[in-house]
């Protein structure tokens, strides 16, 4: 008899890439929140940190600016509410998702090692 037992875990993913060498700065975290997004902008402000980074992002409610800082090398540029086909980056998600898509994983450690791979 196979037993079977439903769970459920998450994890994110923030990400840039370089349309122009695909580079690509990528951090896995626990959540979501405005700070968590803010930390992350200062690390990727200290990736490559000699470049001037253009961010595009949507109306996500942790992508708020009201109360962060923006690191001055780089530019967060708002796309339209409901237009993901403006971000370029949403080609990435749709290909993660694509790869993983039906498959079962017996711990979170195994999927995160499956992402490491695509």
């Amino acid at each position: 008899m196979i037993s079977y037992g439903h769970k459920f875990s998450s994890t994110y993913r923030y990400g840039s890439y370089s349309p122009i060498d695909g580079d690509s700065f990528v951090w896995e975290v626990e959540g979501v929140s405005t700070k968590i997004f803010e930390t992350y902008l200062n690390g990727l402000s200290q990736h490559r940190p000699e470049e001037f980074k253009i961010v595009v992002i949507d109306n996500a409610g942790f992508h708020s600016t009201k109360n962060i800082t923006v690191p001055s090398n780089i530019f967060l540029l708002n796309i339209p509410a409901y237009s993901p086909e403006l971000n370029p980056c949403e080609q990435v998600w749709a290909y993660m998702k694509t790869r993983f898509k039906n498959k079962v994983f017996n711990t979170m450690e195994n999927f995160k090692n499956g992402c490491m791979k695509v």
